[in-house]
């Protein structure tokens, strides 16, 4: 009923930069909540950055300062712009968003993951 699809993951040099996109898509009334999270390996996973209406936005101490995230809600979209790549930034990156659905329905969806790699 909802879907959520992460793009723009790829190999950097550290101190470079990529940009991430989260496009959901479905039965969406409205986008309650969207935020990043990362794995790496041998890791478990961890909050990135979050972003809602009401709260704003919220990121992981290791990534302040170096990474934004941002939202289009037009296209229910979220972006996270990630600068200053550092080799411990390197993890697959997952979408999750919290949506109201047009049935009524409050769903969590999780995408399929991005993977990022930063090299020295």
């Amino acid at each position: 009923q909802v879907q959520l699809v992460e793009s723009g993951g790829g190999l950097v040099q550290a101190g470079g930069s990529l940009r991430l996109s989260c496009v959901a898509s479905g039965s969406i009334r409205s986008i309650n909540f969207m935020g990043w999270y990362r794995q790496a390996a041998g890791k478990q996973r961890e909050l990135v950055a979050t972003i809602t209406s009401s709260t704003g936005t919220n990121y992981a101490d290791s990534v302040k300062g170096r990474f934004i995230i941002s939202r289009d809600n037009a296209k229910n979209t979220a972006y996270l712009q990630m600068n200053s790549l550092k080799p411990e930034d390197t993890a697959v990156y997952y979408c999750n968003a919290v949506v109201q659905t047009y049935s009524g329905r409050y769903l969590q969806a999780w995408g399929q993951g991005t993977l990022v790699t930063a090299s020295s």
